[in-house]
């Protein structure tokens, strides 16, 4: 079984996860536009997300200087969006459960990417409420952060991330960026590049599937390459 939570509107929604960071990849990109480290949780089938972003930063909960949100971030997320949450890396603590699965899902908000651990996996599994995170736990939000902004521009970086400079770049979400997530992985497009990655990555489509016409016939990976990749 696959669901798709798609938007028809966006070129992008008839690409996987892994060739819009080829083409994001041929554009410059460091990264591809991959959050690293952030997994399909829910639900166990097949799912594709293709959506705009509403973002969520999250604090600790002892930082008093960070602003305080007057509504609960689920409350005002946009139908049609997927929510991304960033949390501080070091917290064990789940953002994000089932009660929230339900609000998204009566707000008509698509799916939760979330940097970061989410807890109540069977609440999210039997909604059918796609789910992508770092990992899970048995403890709430409470007394551990708090969310501190919405529809701002989140940094997230890899785990364990170092300073060398051949470390994994961290990736830059900002409000309606596109996300697209399947069982590969989770992918970020700025904006004002959808036209331009949809582009390459209808080329990169067409490439692949004649390679794999061909490997499939017998000819060999490396001769395939080199006639249809040129290298």
């Amino acid at each position: 079984m696959s669901t798709s939570t798609r938007s028809p509107t966006c070129p992008l929604s008839q690409f996987s996860a892994c060739e819009i960071s080829d083409a994001l990849i041929k554009l410059g990109s460091p990264n591809g536009g991959h959050i690293p480290d952030i997994h399909m949780l829910s639900p166990t089938s097949q799912v594709k997300i293709c959506a705009p972003a509403y973002t969520v930063q999250m604090v600790l909960a002892s930082d008093n200087s960070a602003p305080k949100l007057s509504s609960h971030f689920v409350d005002t997320a946009p139908p049609g969006s997927v929510i991304v949450v960033d949390a501080p890396p070091q917290t064990k603590n789940a953002v994000w459960g089932g009660l929230m699965t339900a609000g998204a899902q009566a707000r008509g908000a698509v799916g939760v990417i979330i940097s970061g651990r989410c807890r109540d996996l069977a609440e999210h599994r039997a909604a059918d409420f796609p789910v992508f995170a770092r990992g899970h736990s048995t403890v709430g939000q409470s007394p551990f952060v708090r969310p501190s902004g919405v529809n701002v521009t989140l940094t997230i970086h890899p785990k364990d991330a170092g300073d060398s400079s051949d470390a994994f770049a961290s990736v830059t979400v900002t409000p309606g960026d596109w996300i697209i997530a399947d069982e590969d992985g989770v992918v970020c497009v700025p904006v004002d590049m959808v036209d331009k990655v949809a582009e390459l990555a209808k080329k990169g489509q067409q490439i692949d599937a004649k390679c794999m016409a061909d490997i499939k016939a017998g000819k060999g990976i490396q001769a395939s390459f080199k006639e249809h990749r040129g290298k």
